[in-house]
């Protein structure tokens, strides 16, 4: 037996670099995109035109379930059922995702009779499908089907069908869902804004559910980050500008408010109020007099994405909070750049 050589290493192909791209080929790599387009575009519109009462019979059966909606399908419907299982868990509508496999193996424990499902399968007889099925038929538990094979398994033990057209795969085989899975993206979609329309969820609600991340920064209220309280830049009318410097040094706005009874605003002072009236004398004047009168305020309940809309539009950098004609807090930029709204 002969012994390898201490440092050889296998033998492997040499690499090639990619051929480079051509005009030609460049032009026809864009036509093929732009052909991908079309041809799905054409399966949206035909799916579009196809919907009938069998999908506000899906939206009742949804409506009606005490339980949650669990998605499933396999392969490519899989990672569509995914997908439309968190749109749906994230408008409104609870919602959460089950493997076909994995259901005949424990996890139909996690169905219960107060679910409804929804399975998808492009020929609708995904073989995986079958004991979620009649699991489904077994406990009376409500089964919304979407497949384009009105014939299948699926069609058949569904209680509601919704059938998708047998649209061309923009694939040129006609094997790789492509369309199919495009139209089944945006039925289930549909449902989402459709029962997030029917149940009036707010963007309260949606911001409850997005607390993290670019949404959720952009919907945060006013209410949420205002100073409020003692934070507040307040003086009286008739205070001097001796004390209303005080005010502005300490509560580090920039500016103070000058509120008349009831907490309402009657104007603000600002640097800029300071500079214009840096004549002799100025300490000794009263808070009204060198005050702007109706400065730009904001509601507790806007969005905090409205203030910096606000703020960038007048050039400034506080607003006064004010509900009902009374002041109940102040904001600043920092605030909005502290929360990664600005």
């Amino acid at each position: 037996m002969t012994a390898k050589p201490e440092n050889s290493q296998p033998k492997t192909a040499p690499k090639t670099a990619p051929d480079s791209q051509t005009e030609e080929s460049r032009a026809k790599m864009l036509s093929v995109a732009r052909r991908v387009f079309e041809i799905e575009a054409r399966g949206l519109t035909e799916a579009a035109q196809g919907l009938d009462d069998t999908f506000l019979d899906a939206v009742d059966k949804i409506l009606n379930i005490t339980g949650r909606l669990i998605v499933s399908g396999m392969g490519k419907s899989g990672h569509i059922a995914h997908k439309i299982a968190a749109t749906l868990a994230s408008t409104g509508t609870p919602s959460f995702f089950v493997h076909p496999a994995e259901a005949s193996h424990g996890d139909l424990g996690m169905i219960t009779r107060d679910d409804a499902v929804l399975a998808i399968s492009n020929s609708g007889d995904t073989a995986e499908l079958s004991d979620l099925i009649a699991y489904a038929k077994r406990f009376s538990i409500p089964l919304i089907g979407i497949t384009t094979n009105p014939k299948s398994a699926l069609a058949d033990g569904a209680d509601v069908l919704l059938a998708l057209p047998n649209a061309d795969e923009a694939c040129p085989m006609g094997l790789a869902p492509t369309t199919s899975t495009t139209m089944t993206l945006a039925l289930g979609d549909a449902l989402a804004i459709a029962l997030l329309e029917h149940r009036g969820f707010t963007p309260d609600q949606f911001q409850l559910l997005h607390p993290g991340g670019q949404l959720g920064r952009e919907l945060l209220k006013i209410s949420d980050i205002m100073h409020a309280d003692d934070e507040i830049p307040k003086v009286a009318p008739d205070t001097t500008m001796s004390e209303v410097l005080i005010t502005m040094t300490t509560k580090h706005f920039g500016c103070a408010g000058v509120l008349g009874v009831n907490n309402q605003l009657l104007g603000i002072i600002t640097d800029g109020d300071l500079r214009r009236n840096m004549a002799s004398g100025l300490l000794d004047v009263s808070a009204e007099t060198v005050m702007t009168a109706n400065p730009v305020t904001i509601a507790s309940s806007a969005l905090a994405i409205e203030a910096l809309a606000i703020m960038n539009d007048k050039t400034i950098t506080s607003l006064f909070v004010v509900d009902e004609n009374e002041v109940v807090g102040i904001i600043h930029v920092h605030d909005l750049l502290h929360f990664g709204i600005a």
